[in-house]
């Protein structure tokens, strides 16, 4: 049977979402394309795992019913938004949500699958990305143009998301829940 690649993301919805495609595009149109325009924005929340196409369905149950066991407790905001990092290697905002870490424990504790390949990696140290794998002359343009376009500090709504990654790069969301 042929493995599909999974992961879990949360993303930002609203003014934070328009904010960071607008950086997306003035950042491609400055510099040239960097690792982070590969993805939508987002906070990786495991790391990418491969399953059959069969066990899609499970894996989204059971993260819909860890959601829903936490939501008694959600915080608000989901994220805290800690500090727009801007180092010469990497770009991007510093993100803490206990409440989000122990949901994904608690999904990925259930979700035990013959044909997975390899265990779940939960993510911590959070963030979301906004640029890397870029020459070390792009830094300053590209700080420059995250100050002036991303306000990390304005509040964000986000969205739990399953994802497969295809062969050719193309991305389906498999479900997506309003945190």
């Amino acid at each position: 049977m042929e493995a599909h690649e999974l992961i879990v993301y949360a993303c930002p919805l609203g003014p934070l979402a328009r904010q960071l495609d607008q950086y997306f595009a003035a950042s491609r149109a400055a510099c040239g394309p960097n690792t982070a325009h590969r993805y939508m924005p987002h906070c990786t929340l495991t790391g990418f795992f491969h399953d059959e196409a069969a066990s899609i369905e499970q894996y989204v149950g059971l993260l819909d019913a860890a959601l829903e066991r936490a939501r008694p407790c959600k915080p608000a905001p989901v994220f805290a938004v800690r500090e727009m990092l801007l180092r010469e290697d990497f770009h991007g905002l510093l993100l803490n949500s206990p409440w989000l870490e122990a949901l994904i424990a608690d999904w990925a504790a259930g979700a035990s699958s013959p044909t997975r390949r390899e265990a779940l990696r939960l993510k911590s140290d959070l963030h979301l990305s906004l640029a890397y794998g870029f020459p070390a002359e792009q830094h300053a343009p590209l700080a420059q143009l995250a100050r002036e376009l991303v306000d990390w500090r304005i509040p964000t709504d986000w969205e739990l998301r399953f994802y497969e990654r295809h062969p050719d790069k193309r991305w389906t969301c498999h479900a997506a829940w309003r945190l």
